[in-house]
């Protein structure tokens, strides 16, 4: 029985220690698996911690960056702001200029206006007083007085009308046949003989070949500053002793001549003279179609024309129309138009006029798309002629209704002097017509000072202004204008487009 207790507490002894010692070695393994996860933790850990402290270096680096543009951008904006505070500023100031200006007008204006008023109240008493003067030396009112002025011209205006109406049908009746055949007739032998002889090409003769050297200048630029100056095409060939100057326009060659003569005669010919020379000789023509008018107007026994109706006058010499010139056809027309009314029994003064103005919308300086007849009665009426002779000038081709015994007179001496034989040449008109319309078509586009047809049509030269026309929109106007040709105009052969732009500075050394 002892015994029994002894092992029984033998085997528990044991079996207590194993469990101890199987508990400790759990406690061991669980300790080094603690530690092992500690130190996976304290690895994960310091990786996320780097990772973080990663990012977000990078995102400070990121909002440092845009946080730069965003002061830069609101720099830019706040010198914006700044630029237009002060542009406003300058704005406001012209504009208080302006409105003083305006104020300071205003006043002026209103002072000439109380003025005028004033002196308009004292005329208006002056007249009343005058008024009243009369009634009472003449016993009548003013309005008794018009009425019976206005009656009496009414009776003495159709007592003369009336006569002057009977006896034109009458004479009219007795001898319209055979005068109209006689005055016909007789007209058309005043000026049968007498041709027409207008060309496109003058010759300049020189002394020597070796003044062409001189025209033409190193490398070409003095021709080319008198083709630019003049817009005529000078043709320096073999021909010996002689230029040839190319042009429609008589006025341009007639221009071009002169300064070659004066260039040629002083001997100093470059760029800046060449226009110096070509500026005083436009003058001197200016000067001579006045002066050419005037005389015109006094070999006819034309008085009292105002001062621009003389200049056109004047300039009908370098003017033609089919080939006839055209002072040469009006003065003509003018003549013929005197014997005609003579021989009808109108007033030849009057006729004369009507027949040397027939013509002056052909040399018109305005832009307009009115017959040049209509062209020329809005002229004249401008200029105060008398309404007979407005409606011969409109009615010669009739493009309105004539009213008066002169409208046909004219229109038909415009007929005769046109019809004679050698009096016009439709073809050199129809070519002088297309290189018109050329230089017109050029001049109709912004930026364009000068335009020059020459070589027979074959080529346009267009001069620009350089602050506004661009070189690449030079490239574009010249592409525009060739493109434009083609489409609208016929002509032979091709036409060259050449836009000239440059910018000169100039200033004086005293």
């Amino acid at each position: 029985m002892d015994i029994l207790i002894i092992y029984g507490i033998i085997a528990l002894t044991s079996a207590m220690a194993g469990f101890f010692l199987s508990k400790v070695g759990l406690k061991t393994k669980s300790d080094a698996i603690i530690r092992e996860a500690e130190l996976k933790g304290e690895s994960i850990k310091e990786k996320k911690i780097s990772q973080a402290k990663q990012k977000f270096f990078e995102l400070r680096e990121k909002q440092k960056s845009e946080r730069k543009e965003l002061d830069s951008n609101l720099h830019s904006r706040e010198d914006k702001i700044r630029n237009t505070e002060k542009n406003l500023n300058k704005q406001i100031e012209k504009n208080k200029e302006i409105e003083n200006d305006l104020n300071k007008s205003k006043d002026k204006l209103s002072q000439r206006i109380n003025a005028i008023e004033k002196k308009t109240i004292d005329i208006e008493n002056n007249r009343l007083k005058a008024i009243e003067l009369l009634e009472k030396i003449s016993g009548m009112s003013a309005e008794d007085a018009k009425k019976n002025m206005v009656e009496q011209t009414v009776q003495d205006a159709k007592v003369t009308a009336s006569t002057l109406v009977q006896e034109i049908i009458e004479d009219a009746k007795q001898r319209a046949n055979t005068e109209a055949k006689k005055i016909v007739i007789q007209t058309i032998q005043r000026v049968a003989t007498e041709h027409s002889v207008e060309n496109s090409v003058s010759v300049f003769q020189i002394k020597s070949d070796d003044v062409k050297g001189r025209i033409i200048g190193r490398e070409g630029r003095n021709i080319r500053a008198l083709e630019a100056a003049t817009g005529v095409e000078f043709i320096v060939d073999d021909t010996p002793e002689a230029i040839i100057l190319s042009c429609f326009d008589p006025v341009r060659r007639e221009i071009a001549r002169l300064s070659l003569h004066q260039l040629v005669t002083d001997g100093r010919i470059h760029p800046a003279r060449i226009e110096e020379v070509v500026a005083k000789v436009i003058k001197k023509i200016e000067e001579e179609i006045m002066e050419l008018g005037k005389r015109t107007c006094i070999d006819l026994g034309i008085h009292n024309l105002k001062s621009e109706l003389v200049r056109m006058v004047g300039r009908m010499k370098y003017r033609s129309s089919y080939g006839q010139n055209l002072l040469q056809h009006s003065r003509e027309v003018a003549n013929l138009c005197a014997t005609m009314a003579a021989e009808v029994g109108v007033d030849p003064k009057a006729a004369k006029r009507a027949g040397l103005l027939h013509d002056i919308g052909k040399v018109s300086d305005e832009e307009s798309e009115l017959p040049h007849a209509l062209l020329g009665m809005k002229i004249a009426e401008r200029c105060g002629e008398k309404p007979d002779i407005l409606n011969a000038i409109g009615a010669h081709h009739d493009e309105m209704e004539m009213t008066t015994l002169i409208s046909p007179i004219v229109q038909v001496c415009d007929a005769i002097s046109g019809a004679r034989p050698g009096a016009r040449r439709e073809m050199v008109d129809a070519y002088i017509q297309r290189l018109r319309n050329l230089e017109d078509l050029a001049l109709e586009y912004p930026g364009v000072t000068k335009s020059y047809a020459i070589q027979a049509g074959r080529e346009l030269r267009v001069l620009v202004e350089s602050d506004k026309v661009s070189d690449s929109e030079a490239d574009q106007l010249s592409l525009d204008i060739s493109n434009r040709i083609m489409n609208e105009m016929t002509y032979p052969g091709q036409v060259r487009v050449t836009v000239i732009r440059e910018k000169r500075a100039v200033s004086i050394a005293k």
